[in-house]
């Protein structure tokens, strides 16, 4: 197993939120961000370095209200199971009673994941006997939030990116809120692996997504692990005998989420990534397109291949 530090899962989708707040920071400097209990307190390790207090569970809010900079906005990050907890009170209550110009970015993952995936009020999920997806931007509205924005796919870097610059940056005073949305990894696995396993045991059409790397484009620069930390995202040996540096490689154990690549093109990185679809029990129409692909690429690479003999000495 390669050696690393904790961290969050692969294909988690708190990663690009602080990759997108590090892009941020690129831009308008440090920020003092006021951190909580949970899944997202993984961000003060590295590759991120990215939290300077901790006050406790909900506390967020709280916290970047007590120990904001002078003449820049603090930032507060809470999980949706600590927002639910005493958050929506403590935090983001007191912020709009106290008019704190700061922004609370609210972590959405659907559950109390940090905790083992209990519902929530704002899960997703309809479980019987249970009222949910009660919106969270609706609920901080209803305390008096002026200022709030939901973005319904973490995974898009440079969304978020531009959203927490937006909030940053706003000439509208008081607290601010920015919902990130999505899934959490871990118990989207749980849910759709049952399901594709069932799926294959029945001889039916299964399609998995996940991310390579380019052996021939990537440069072994390695800055799309510096802005992900993925752990399917790892090192291996560069296959250009004139090059020494190791190259980047996608383990088998991605997800697909889609983030190396994504913070690669937000952070203008390289091309290097790309996304593959593994098909179990392809159709017709699958392998009548695997043999045209395999044609016109075969064929590219053929007059590739003359060309540079031509040219050879």
């Amino acid at each position: 197993m390669p050696q690393r530090p904790a961290g969050f899962c692969t294909g988690c989708p708190e990663r690009p939120i602080f990759s997108a707040m590090k892009l941020v920071q690129k831009e308008v400097g440090e920020l003092h961000v006021s951190a909580d209990i949970g899944c997202h307190l993984f961000s003060i390790l590295p590759p991120f370095h990215i939290g300077n207090t901790t006050m406790g569970y909900g506390l967020g809010t709280a916290g970047a209200s007590a120990f904001k900079p002078e003449g820049k906005r603090a930032v507060a990050i809470m999980g949706d199971g600590g927002f639910w907890h005493n958050g929506l009170t403590s935090g983001i209550g007191n912020a709009v009673f106290n008019q704190d110009d700061n922004l609370t970015i609210i972590v959405d993952n659907g559950y109390s994941a940090a905790t083992g995936g209990q519902d929530i009020p704002s899960s997703r999920a309809r479980p019987p006997h249970r009222q949910t997806n009660n919106p969270i931007e609706r609920a901080v509205r209803g305390v008096g939030i002026g200022w709030a924005q939901t973005r319904t796919r973490t995974y898009d870097v440079a969304g978020m990116r531009d959203a927490i610059r937006d909030a940053l940056t706003s000439p509208e005073k008081g607290p601010k809120v920015l919902v990130a949305q999505s899934e959490c990894q871990l118990n989207r696995q749980r849910r759709i692996k049952p399901q594709m396993a069932k799926a294959l045991r029945a001889g039916e059409r299964v399609v998995r997504e996940r991310f390579g790397v380019d052996p021939d484009t990537c440069t072994g620069d390695h800055s799309c692990i510096r802005l992900s930390g993925c752990p399917s995202l790892t090192i291996r040996t560069n296959p250009d005998p004139l090059r020494q540096d190791p190259i980047a490689h996608v383990e088998n154990s991605c997800v697909g989420c889609g983030v190396c690549g994504e913070v690669s093109h937000a952070a203008v990185l390289c091309p290097s990534f790309y996304k593959a679809r593994i098909i179990a029990n392809p159709d017709r129409r699958d392998r009548l397109r695997h043999r045209l692909r395999g044609w016109v690429i075969g064929a590219l690479q053929r007059r590739s291949a003359r060309r540079l003999a031509a040219r050879a000495f």
